[in-house]
């Protein structure tokens, strides 16, 4: 229902747009010549654009506060998960020490504090984004 009240709406206010580019900006209305008396003279198409445009101004009013009163007394018991983040798989670290002779952290001061093997990554000022 809500859909289809907002299609509606939608063509209210294309109508109404259409109806207000069709008037004179002098207020003359369609401003086409004609018989002097009739629906379709200069007069009577003002007279019709006029009340034309207050109709449609009216319901399109309308149809706004009965589409904002819908939209907040609709109540939902499902929750839209579709842009949820999903949390970064953590990095493994590696935790065995080398075994032998060799020594607990390789390198020069470079790679000092680093697991031998492994090297430290090179920083470039970069910095690490939040998730």
């Amino acid at each position: 229902m809500f859909a289809f009240l907002l299609v509606i709406h939608a063509i209210i206010a294309a109508a109404l747009v259409t109806v207000i580019l069709m008037q004179r900006s002098e207020g003359g209305g369609l401003g086409m010549g004609g018989s002097p008396s009739g629906l379709m003279s200069a007069r009577g198409a003002a007279d019709f654009l006029t009340r034309a445009t207050g109709v449609l101004a009216t319901m399109f009013v309308l149809f706004s506060i009965l589409l904002a009163v819908l939209a907040a007394n609709h109540r939902t018991t499902t929750i839209d998960t579709s842009l949820a983040r999903t949390p970064a798989a953590a990095t493994a670290v590696p935790t065995a020490q080398p075994k032998g002779d060799a020594a607990p952290f390789a390198g020069g001061a470079e790679n000092a504090g680093v697991p031998a093997g492994t090297t430290k990554p090179a920083d470039n000022g970069a910095v690490p984004l939040a998730n």
